[in-house]
């Protein structure tokens, strides 16, 4: 097994990652174990096939457990056995057209399941530092152009936006209410619109894209207008990465807060630029399939990361065409037959590198 660099920090720490079968569960999961960490990982199982966690093999790399963080009871139970040191929890109802369709799921997963790990880390007795993901979505959103701070005003148009709002309330409520209780200290990570590798989710632009090209059809793009802070799955998976360092090995009250995550607010891009980009490194043809009775979604999301680069040192390394660049080269190579843990290693190895 390649060696991707195990660090002090991480060498044997016990780390929970909630959501390891996702997206971006998955490469985090990877990219600890690799570190030398001692993962414990909850979350439904995968869904569908091809999906990144059983392409990674994550399940051979990590203590593997299913549970459904609406299940008080069980989730208690995991957490109290794993005693984690370190925590990074991403599992949740990430889609905002799934919201519309179950809005009650999406709310009792991302508000309720949250908080019953919020109460079951308060039980444990040793220090732990807890990273809790959130997205871009969370602000009140007036679509002026401006870039988002952390103190901006949380808000929501759609289910899935208001619950990671509401979920943010919770984490600063046990925060605030709860100082210091087990030696829990809390963060949230507010990051969106990741592409990279191994994203496979329904209605989510670049796996559309690599959907369309492998099968040699046009790219079906439904809004080509809408302006997102793009940027590589690593790029954030690194912010939280600092923030919980800085959490465990610091009592700075400014680190236990919010902090944004997303590239430059220069290189926000609209969709299209995504596709005619990603068209560059896969040739094929795109279409604008617009749905006038698709629900709200906002035209215009960006993120200010200076918190984060203040405080943690962390800042973009793959600007906009490199993240592109590395996203469809992923798909491109896999669907070529290349395997999917070398791929992403490399890729890893490349960003570490930078």
């Amino acid at each position: 097994m390649e060696d991707l660099g195990v660090t002090p920090i991480w060498q044997d720490r016990r780390v929970l990652v909630t959501g390891h079968t996702g997206f971006k569960g998955a490469w985090l999961a990877f990219w600890l174990s690799r570190r030398g960490a001692r993962v414990t990982g909850l979350a439904l199982p995968p869904e569908g096939a091809p999906n990144l966690f059983d392409q990674l093999g994550v399940a051979d790399l990590v203590d593997h457990r299913i549970c459904d963080i609406r299940d008080a009871g069980a989730l208690t139970a995991h957490v109290s056995d794993a005693r984690p040191e370190i925590v990074f929890h991403l599992a949740a109802q990430s889609l905002v057209l799934d919201g519309y369709d179950d809005p009650l799921r999406t709310w009792q997963t991302n508000v309720m399941g949250t908080a019953h790990l919020l109460e079951a880390l308060r039980r444990l007795d040793d220090r732990c530092a807890a990273v809790m993901v959130t997205t871009d979505k969370v602000y009140e959103n007036p679509e002026d152009g401006r870039a988002f701070h952390e103190n901006d005003p949380l808000g929501g148009h759609d289910p899935y936006s208001a619950s990671k709002a509401a979920m943010e309330i919770a984490v600063a409520s046990w925060r605030r209410a709860f100082p210091g209780e087990g030696g829990l200290r809390i963060a949230s990570a507010r990051a969106g619109n990741v592409v990279g590798g191994g994203d496979w989710a329904r209605n989510r632009i670049v796996p559309d894209i690599a959907r369309a090209l492998a099968a040699g059809r046009p790219v079906e793009v439904r809004n080509a207008a809408a302006v997102r802070p793009w940027q590589h799955v690593l790029e954030p998976l690194a912010g939280y990465l600092a923030l919980a360092e800085a959490l465990w090995t610091t009592d700075a009250p400014e680190i236990a807060g919010a902090f944004n995550f997303g590239p430059d607010p220069a290189e926000i891009r609209p969709v299209r630029d995504v596709v005619t980009e990603a068209l560059r490194h896969w040739p094929g043809d795109w279409a604008e399939t617009p749905d006038p009775d698709a629900p709200h979604e906002a035209g215009l999301l960006s993120l200010d990361p200076a918190k984060a680069h203040r405080l943690l040192g962390v800042a973009p390394r793959w600007d906009f065409a490199e993240t592109i660049a590395r996203t469809i080269g992923w798909y491109r190579a896999v669907h070529e037959g290349a395997d999917p843990a070398a791929e992403t290693r490399a890729q890893i190895s490349a960003f570490e590198a930078a």
